[in-house]
C-alpha cells in the first residue's frame, strides 16, 4: 500500500487508487443519478472510477470525468477508469470490438484497468442476457484462456494499460496463470467481498500470486429482489459495526471500508447521496485504531 498516496501498485508497476467509487445502478434508478453520482464522487476526491458495459451508464461516467476535466478539477491522468468485457463478447475476435465500443461511449481513449466481468461466455447478441424462446440462458463454448490473449493485446495496443479478471474462483484462476506462454498475469480480481463474506481463502491465494483483490459490495449489496432474500441481514445494520462507528465517531460505513483496506484489498463504495459520498471519501482521514482489523477479523471468522 502506498500510503502517501492511498494507492497500491499492481503486478505490472501501474498503481490503483485504494478506493473507488461504483457506478453500477439498479434498474429503477435513472441514468441521469448516474452521470450526479460520478460527478460528486470526483469532487469529493473520488480518482478511482468503477463501470461496465453490462451497467449501461458508461457514456454518464464519461460525460462526468469529461466535465471534471473540462473545469479544470482533474486531468485524465488523475483519473484510474475501469470497465469489463461482458459475457457476450468473450469469444477472442470480439473482446477488442467491445473494449472499443465501451471507449467510445465512454468518449476516451484509453481505460485503465479492463477486466472479464464474469467467466461466463453466452451467445453473441443484442441482449446482455441472451434467452431462447422458453426463456433459458443462452450459453456460449469459449476458452477462457484464449480471450484471456485477446485482452493481452488489448493492452499491447494500449486501448488498457492493465487488464484483470472479475469474479473467478481459484481454479478458473489457475487456468489463466498455467495457461502456457502466458504474457501477462491479471492484475486484479473483482468480487463480491464485505464482513458478512469476507473472502479470505480466495484473497491469501490472490495475495499469494500478486494479484490485487478488489471489492464489489464493500458496503453489501444493493439487495436487488431477484438476487437478495429481503429478510437476511444488511451489512451496514449489522450490530458490531453500528457500535464500532459510535464508539469512534465513524459511520458503518467508513468501517466496513477501513476493514478492506487494513486487508490490502481494493474498495469500491457505491451511492448516490451526496452526503454519503463525501463520508466514504474520508476513510482515509484521521487516526484510525489498529484493533479495528482484529476485531471485524475475529467477529466474522466463523463466516469465511
Amino acid at each position: 500500500m502506498d500510503s502517501r498516496h492511498q494507492r497500491v501498485k499492481l503486478n505490472d508497476g501501474h498503481f490503483i487508487p485504494a478506493l473507488g467509487y461504483g457506478t453500477y445502478k439498479p434498474d429503477e434508478i435513472p441514468k441521469t443519478e448516474s452521470l450526479k453520482g460520478t460527478k460528486l464522487a470526483i469532487d469529493a476526491g473520488f480518482h478511482h472510477i468503477d463501470t461496465a458495459y453490462a451497467y449501461q451508464v458508461e457514456e454518464e461516467v464519461g460525460q462526468a470525468i469529461k466535465s471534471k476535466i473540462a473545469e479544470g478539477r482533474v486531468k485524465r491522468e488523475d483519473i484510474f477508469l475501469t470497465s469489463k468485457l461482458w459475457c457476450t463478447f468473450l469469444r477472442p475476435n470480439m473482446v477488442q470490438h467491445n473494449l472499443k465500443t465501451s471507449l467510445n461511449k465512454l468518449g476516451l481513449d484509453y481505460i485503465d484497468l479492463y477486466v472479464i466481468h464474469y467467466p461466463v461466455p453466452m451467445k453473441p447478441g443484442e441482449e446482455l442476457f441472451p434467452t431462447d424462446e422458453k426463456g433459458k440462458t443462452l450459453f456460449d463454448t469459449v476458452d477462457i484462456c484464449a480471450t484471456w490473449e485477446a485482452m493481452e493485446n488489448c493492452k499491447d495496443e494500449g486501448l488498457a494499460k492493465s487488464i484483470g479478471v472479475s469474479n473467478f474462483n481459484r481454479r478458473q484462476l489457475e487456468m489463466i496463470l498455467n495457461k502456457p506462454g502466458l504474457k501477462y498475469k491479471p492484475v486484479c480480481n473483482q468480487v463480491e467481498c464485505h464482513p458478512y463474506f469476507n473472502q479470505s481463502k480466495l484473497l491469501d491465494f490472490c495475495k499469494s500470486n500478486d494479484i490485487i483483490l478488489v471489492a464489489y459490495g464493500a458496503l453489501g449489496t444493493q439487495r436487488d429482489k431477484k438476487w437478495v432474500n429481503q429478510s437476511s441481514p444488511a451489512v451496514l445494520d449489522d450490530p458490531v459495526l453500528c457500535a464500532m462507528a459510535k464508539k469512534y465517531k465513524r459511520t458503518p460505513a467508513l468501517i466496513a471500508l477501513r476493514y478492506q483496506l487494513q486487508r490490502g484489498v481494493v474498495a469500491l463504495a457505491q451511492s448516490f447521496k451526496e452526503k454519503e459520498i463525501k463520508e466514504n471519501s474520508q476513510v482515509m482521514v484521521g487516526l484510525w485504531p489498529s484493533e479495528l482489523f482484529l476485531i471485524i477479523l475475529h467477529m466474522y471468522a466463523s463466516l469465511k
